[in-house]
């Protein structure tokens, strides 16, 4: 199974502190069955460039290697961008794709989102060519009406969900029928350490497995590598 959100990298940003932690968070998540780990360190445009942010997730990665080792997660690096009126104009944003693939994941405004951004998500998608995945989108669900959804499949935007999402009672059901419908795409564990955001996304995954099935839940999983594979840069 593939995590499709975290911040596994060492002192990079609100993630993991050091290189210990960082091994830690992988092999946690390797006993929960992932197999791959998509790297997302926060990216705020308002920081720093795209080129210095790059030479500074090349770094933390550097500090991982030499540790690496076979019965841990292969580490796929991309970013959590966070979004601002203008990003379609940024330049060199297409560096923080996924890498080999032109998958970008974004960080929405915790509001109702304005025209002026759903045109930008048009622009990222239809004129850039980029395949963007909106970040924990049950954050935000709760400001948009249901035309925005809409507009999101149309540009065949992709959605993430934490795997808490699925571990709470409180929305467990809604996040299942979700999933079943189609409204959710991949799944994350947007763990930052191994205490107070620890993963959880293997208890996500059993859930859907004891809810909807073995059947369904490799399907789930062959069609998060489709995404991976089929979305080539």
């Amino acid at each position: 199974m593939i995590d499709f959100h975290s911040h596994i990298l060492p002192a990079l940003d609100d993630g993991s502190k050091n290189t210990d932690e960082s091994l830690c968070l992988l092999s946690m998540l390797s006993e929960q069955g992932i197999d791959t780990v998509i790297a997302t360190p926060h990216f705020y445009p308002e920081e720093e460039s795209v080129n210095e942010f790059i030479d500074r997730r090349q770094n933390s990665y550097n500090e991982l290697i030499p540790h690496l080792k076979d019965d841990l997660p292969k580490i796929l690096l991309g970013a959590e961008v966070t979004y601002y009126d203008g990003i379609s104009s940024l330049e060199g944003l297409e560096n923080l794709t996924i890498a080999g693939t032109n998958l970008l994941l974004l960080e929405m405004p915790m509001c109702t989102w304005s025209d002026y951004a759903l045109k930008e998500l048009n622009t990222l998608s239809c004129i850039k060519g980029l395949t963007i995945i909106i970040a924990h989108i049950e954050r935000y669900m709760r400001y948009q009406p249901r035309r925005v959804f809409e507009q999101l499949t149309e540009l065949g935007i992709l959605v993430q969900v934490n795997a808490s999402f699925f571990c709470s009672a409180l929305t467990k059901r809604k996040a299942l029928n979700m999933l079943l419908k189609g409204g959710i795409n991949v799944i994350g564990s947007d763990c930052h350490n191994t205490t107070t955001r620890a993963p959880h996304i293997g208890e996500a995954f059993e859930i859907i497995k004891s809810k909807l099935g073995n059947d369904f839940i490799q399907d789930l999983a062959e069609y998060h590598r489709y995404i991976i594979l089929g979305t080539n840069g």
